[in-house]
């Protein structure tokens, strides 16, 4: 599996042809994700967002774009903002002293997908890994044409790709492969495996991104914890961080008489939503799990996208950037 996820990542898979009545809503592929480069000029994830935008907040933006760097120290002049002496040098020379900063040409952004199997569901529009991939592949065709570095982390149940930040087409390229090809490995009867825990890609997020990125997460956060509230918590002290949050109809409100059968492959259970306890507890779960995510915007201040697979994703990812009404 450790080399499946290196070739996931350097674009080097045996190259498996998506059948020609393959459903978008179901698969991605590279192609598709190529073409959602002309629906992204619109979107902005720079810190001045339109008025509607959910990343903007009430007083100021959310997002803080990219670093300064230290120029130089100089004498004050008139009309510097006394806001930039630098008053330890100033009392030490005795007179007024200024630092000058500029700011950084590009800020390095992380985008991450999850391609889990929980992922592969979907019961209205598209699978959950496809609203994903999608909103994911419309971030980094924006991020790259407003002139910042785009990288990612693409991670299924047991492989995981890193694509270092770059300001190129390549990497670009080189991530939308490895999200096509993660994609791929999802089907119905894939054999059972133990999912890839959150938190293990979480650390890897903070392992490449320590500070002054931007770290986009779209996922489904099938399993979270108090070390995942931990681990977004110090990403987002560090960070700017948006959490694009994938949910699906079906879960945020189970059907009260609904019989379906679920299965890992290889066992499979029965399970009856006309019995009150089974889907109260169900829907507890489900929604309780949402709740906590969402509450993350209060908690740690940290904007989070609700995205669902029941409506297209450009049109969902314009509305929510404040872009409701514009043309496509």
């Amino acid at each position: 599996m450790r080399d499946e996820a290196a070739r996931i990542r350097t674009g080097t898979m045996p190259q498996v042809s998506a059948p020609e009545d393959s459903d978008p809503r179901i698969r991605l592929t590279l192609p598709h994700l190529r073409a959602l480069e002309a629906q992204a000029r619109r979107i902005s994830f720079l810190p001045r967002q339109p008025a509607r935008s959910i990343l903007n907040g009430r007083h100021a933006s959310r997002l803080r774009g990219r670093g300064l760097n230290f120029e130089e120290l100089r004498d004050y002049l008139p009309n510097d903002d006394i806001r930039t002496i630098d008053w330890k040098v100033t009392a030490r020379t005795g007179t007024p002293h200024v630092r000058v900063y500029t700011e950084e040409r590009d800020r390095p952004t992380l985008i991450v997908v999850d391609q889990r199997m929980s992922m592969f569901f979907g019961s209205v529009l598209n699978m959950k890994a496809v609203t994903a991939g999608e909103c994911a592949a419309l971030a980094a065709h924006r991020i790259l044409d407003q002139g910042d570095r785009v990288g990612g982390i693409v991670f299924g149940d047991e492989t995981i790709a890193e694509i270092r930040p770059a300001r190129s087409r390549r990497a670009l390229t080189t991530f939308l492969t490895a999200l096509a090809e993660a994609n791929a490995l999802l089907a119905a009867d894939a054999p059972p495996a133990t999912p890839m825990p959150m938190n293990r890609v979480l650390e890897s997020v903070a392992r490449i991104a320590p500070r002054n990125h931007l770290v986009l997460i779209f996922s489904d956060f099938d399993e979270v914890d108090a070390t995942t509230h931990r681990l977004v918590a110090g990403l987002a002290r560090r960070n700017d961080l948006v959490i694009g949050l994938v949910s699906d109809p079906f879960a945020d409100d189970l059907p009260p008489d609904a019989r379906f059968v679920v299965s890992d492959g290889a066992l499979q259970a029965e399970i009856d939503t006309g019995d009150r306890a089974t889907h109260r507890s169900l829907a507890d779960m489900a929604q309780g799990r949402l709740a906590a995510i969402l509450d993350w915007q209060r908690s740690l201040g940290v904007p989070v996208l609700p995205l669902t697979t029941a409506e297209d994703s450009v049109t969902q990812m314009r509305r929510l950037m404040g872009l409701a009404g514009a043309r496509r």
